[in-house]
């Protein structure tokens, strides 16, 4: 990490950490285990054990507490080597912030120990079959009865649905808009709730993303994250860092492509001589590498400001913006320097160009994200 300027040695440290973590237990698993389609919740439980997965929290309620600028770093490192881990690790994290931001300290006491530790994995759930981006159109409703809200409803494309081991549900208590939207915190074994079965996606197969089911499921009226209302900006909040996450996660993806593309390069020859040596795909790995550099400077500034405490919502979806967009932009231009090699399965770069394609959508989509850029400058 020499060629970087970190906030503090211990900063470099961690990285260096997480480098080695991350080729001895991640590199060597990712391939065998996105072609079976298999979850690895034993990594997580690795990353958690090694304090990775409450990072950007204080330490005063158990987290790491590490600049957004650092943590961000740490997803790249880990997304270089398993693009559908570090995603996992960045929805982990937004799956804390309700209860470590809004939560009561009743509620703080008793579920962030587990979160912040890795020994619960979380899941977060806001889009609807019917709505992804027009979130504030959510219809599952939770009723209050008693001292439970029972809820009904359908969540849609949840990442870590049926393995997480809590969910954050975005719900209708209120009329119809934002503020009718509440934020409840079920845990996995909740009755009345179950999950679809896993989609049939075309990359991050590691990663179980599905519908949650809601039938009237009997949630603690205790476990009202903020008070009846506050769920958009809960969620509105948390999707502003996550944003971040995804673009961290996008340029470690990059990185990896073009670490891949640079070792073929080197070690293929065509016409008496590296390919690496031809000036034309000099050129190209030259527009990758700016390239990345490029989002990862657009996303540290973003983290920056948040770790000032300042306005960061624009700034994130700029960064998510641009390190999406790079990140399909490089990982093609890998599959197409390997040639033929590139398009089959004996080589990574074919899988890194399909989850590339995840990350322009997740989070809310790159068109999403040019219509928060183009209303705030319209707007002045």
């Amino acid at each position: 990490m020499t060629d970087r300027i970190l906030p503090t040695p211990e900063a470099g440290d961690l990285l260096d950490l997480v480098a080695e973590i991350s080729d001895r237990e991640l590199a060597p698993r990712v391939a065998a285990a996105e072609a079976a389609a298999e979850f690895p919740r034993e990594v997580f439980a690795t990353l958690g054990r090694a304090g990775l997965l409450s990072l950007p929290y204080p330490e005063e309620v158990g987290g790491g507490g590490q600049p957004y600028e650092v943590y961000l770093q740490v997803l790249e490192e880990i997304a270089a080597r398993w693009a559908a881990v570090a995603m996992g690790v960045s929805v982990h994290v937004l799956s804390c912030f309700p209860v470590a931001d809004w939560g009561t300290d009743q509620q703080r006491e008793r579920w962030l120990p587990q979160m912040l530790s890795g020994q619960t994995l979380g899941a977060y759930c806001l889009s609807e079959p019917h709505c992804g981006s027009d979130a504030a159109a959510l219809t599952t409703r939770a009723q209050p009865i008693g001292d439970d809200y029972v809820v009904n409803g359908v969540k849609a494309w949840i990442t870590h649905a049926g393995v997480a081991d809590f969910y954050n549900l975005m719900v209708r208590t209120g009329d119809s808009g934002a503020s009718g939207i509440s934020c409840l915190l079920a845990p996995a074994g909740t009755p009345g709730m179950s999950f679809g079965t896993p989609e049939h996606k075309m990359g991050a197969m590691s990663s179980p993303t599905a519908q949650v089911i809601l039938d009237s499921a009997r949630v603690p009226a205790a476990d009202l994250i903020g008070a009846p209302g506050d769920g958009f900006r809960i969620a509105m909040q948390a999707l502003d860092a996550g944003r971040l996450g995804i673009s961290a996660c996008a340029v470690g993806l990059a990185r990896g492509a073009l670490d891949e593309a640079l070792r073929y390069a080197r070690e293929r020859r065509a016409f008496g001589q590296s390919i690496a040596d031809f000036q034309g795909l000099q050129f190209m790995l030259a527009d990758m590498d700016t390239q990345i550099h490029a989002a990862r400077a657009l996303l540290l500034e973003a983290a920056r400001l948040k770790d000032a405490g300042r306005a960061f919502t624009l700034p994130a979806a700029r960064a998510k913006l641009l390190a999406t967009d790079v990140a399909m932009r490089v990982t093609t231009d890998a599959v197409q320097l390997l040639g033929g090699a590139g398009y089959t399965t004996d080589f990574p770069v074919e899988r890194y160009m399909r989850e590339a394609k995840m990350l322009q959508i997740v989070e809310g989509t790159n068109q999403i994200q040019r219509v928060v850029i183009g209303r705030a400058l319209a707007r002045g």
